[in-house]
Order: structure tokens, then sequence, then C-alpha cells
């Protein structure tokens, strides 16, 4: 058994296709099934499902997961150890709904770099639903997702939060309603909304805001930044977590304003997101300590895990609470 093919067992179950990872190898796809193959032969056991859609992890091959990721961690610590220049060299896959992206998310990847120049990171625009579909078979390390407070926690995921933020009514500068200092749900009703498609919490939020009521007219998008380009064209308005708009350079700029919802106490919670295992791998472990990080100083406080003993998180908007919450 090689190193080399425990890598490209963990590259094949990260991208989730054999000419994907192939490409990500350089290497020939033939080259990539047969070393697979014979590492199958090698355990008796078929670690991938091959489908005509890609290749998945098996059951069996899940399995032995965390155990291939041990072996991978160790082999990175031992490189370190004897002086090498690549502590982390795996990629890290980040799924996320484009929540706060400028106030977190980009200055956690810059930072990162930084401490670790040789790891790539990829960041993919997904919905929620395909985030935990994606963590939970090995696609995402990490997953940026929105909650919205009272809701259950998913009991497959260590979760935990980031930030907070009440739902705010995103609106051009020049909009009439920005002249308020809140906006009411009827007043919403006579603009255009632009709502995130179905997938999104932000768009069951809104569904329930609205009671079975139309807009005046409803376009439908996908993420927060694609939202508030459209608002800043002047297409309409449209309801995201203010830390997904607070600080965004339209924002900044003046193009676009937010203006809390008149009456509504709603809280969103932007989580972070892994699969329960025992063997994290280092990078996605190190990226993930680095959101914690940054989030604590923009919360200014520890706030809680959701699922995990010892993870520590920061929020910001409202005071961070004590408890750790079991999710």
């Amino acid at each position: 058994m090689r190193t080399e093919q425990l890598e490209y067992i963990a590259a094949v179950t990260r991208l989730g296709s054999l000419r994907r990872a192939a490409e990500e190898l350089r290497l020939s796809q033939p080259a990539l099934s047969e070393t697979v193959r014979n590492l199958e032969r090698e355990l008796g056991v078929d670690l991938l499902e091959r489908k005509r859609s890609g290749a998945t992890m098996s059951a069996a091959g899940q399995e032995l997961l965390p155990h291939i990721v041990d072996i991978l961690d160790a082999v990175d610590r031992l490189r370190a150890a004897a002086g090498e220049q690549h502590r982390i060299r795996r990629m890290v896959r980040v799924g996320t709904v484009n929540a706060a992206t400028v106030s977190l998310l980009m200055p956690v990847v810059r930072e990162f770099r930084t401490e670790h120049p040789l790891t790539q990171v990829e960041v993919v625009g997904a919905q929620q639903s395909d985030i935990h579909r994606a963590l939970l078979e090995g696609g995402f390390d990490l997953g940026l997702v929105n909650h919205l407070e009272g809701d259950d926690m998913p009991a497959e995921f260590e979760s935990v939060e980031l930030l907070r933020g009440r739902p705010v009514v995103c609106l051009r500068a020049d909009s009439p309603l920005a002249a308020r200092a809140e906006v009411s749900t009827d007043e919403l009703l006579t603009e255009p909304l632009i709502a995130m498609r179905s997938g999104y919490v932000m768009h069951r939020y809104v569904h329930r805001l609205l009671e079975g009521r139309s807009p005046a007219f409803a376009y439908s998008t996908d993420g927060a930044e694609m939202g508030k380009l459209m608002v800043a064209e002047g297409l309409g308005v449209t309801v995201l977590p203010e830390f997904s708009v607070v600080g965004d350079p339209l924002e900044r700029q003046g193009a676009i304003v937010c203006r809390p919802l008149a009456g509504d106490r709603a809280r969103v919670l932007l989580m972070l997101r892994r699969r329960r295992s025992e063997a994290v791998p280092l990078a996605a472990r190190a990226l993930h300590d680095t959101f914690v990080r940054r989030a604590r100083r923009l919360g200014g406080g520890i706030g809680r895990a959701h699922g995990a003993e010892g993870d520590g998180a920061a929020r910001g908007g409202s005071p961070a609470p004590t408890s750790t919450h079991k999710g």
C-alpha cells in the first residue's frame, strides 16, 4: 500500500468523480482508476460506488475513511517534523450560502492563506440542502449556512455559531422606504420583492413573514450576492440577514442600505458546520479555527457550539450566551 493511493481515494471522495480527481492530480483517468482498483483488491473492499453521475464512497469506504484521514494526517505531521515546507498540502472545500461574504468569509480566506500558503481553499456557492449533502458525502469539508433561531439543529453535524443578526430589508439608497427607520410588512408588499429560491433559509423566513400574502411583483434568485446586485440595479428590494449587508462594498458606497422589519424579533444565525467524525483533516481543522477566531473578533465574545464538545464560536450583534446546547 502506498500513501499516494490513499491521497487518490481522498481526492475522488472529495470531488465525487474519477475524471475530476484525475484532472486535479494530473493523471490519466485509466491510471487513476487502476490505482484505486489495486488498493481495493489489496484491502478486499470496494471503497467506491461507481455510477454514471460520478463516484461516491461506498458504505464500507465510509467506515474506512477516518482511518485513511488519520494516515494522511500522520504523513503530514511526519513531513512537518522532518523540516519540509509543506506542513499542510491538501485542498479544503467550503460550501456557502453566500452569507457574511465580505465581513467574514473573505477575511478568513485571506488570513488562512497567509498562515498556510500551500493549502488550496475552494469556495463553492450552494443551497443549504446541497451543502448538507456534500458534507455528509465528503464533498465539502466545511459549510457556512444560515439557521433560524429556534429551529432544531441537525444532529448529524457539529455546528458552531459564528454570527447572528436580525433580518433586514435591503433597499436602494434612493428608495422612498430608505427614509423610514423601519419597514413594515405592508410596506414591503408594495415593492417588487427579490426573494431567495426555495431551499434557502431566507426563502422560508420571507414566506412565513408574508403569511400567504403576495408582493407587488417577485423575482427569485440564488444567494445574497446576486440579490444585493439586483437591489443596486433598482429591480426591487430583498430580505437578508444584516450580517450579509452591513459592510458590503455596495453598502459602503451608499448604493444600498438596510432597514429592520417593524415588529419582527426573529434572528438568523450564521453556522459553520462539519460532519461528525473522529478524524478531521488538519487543513479543515485549521480553517475551522480561523473562522472561529475571526468571528470572535467581529463579535467581541465567545458564542456557543451546537453538537460539538469543546468548540467555541463568536457572534456579532447580540450578547453571547454562555451555555452549550446539544443539537
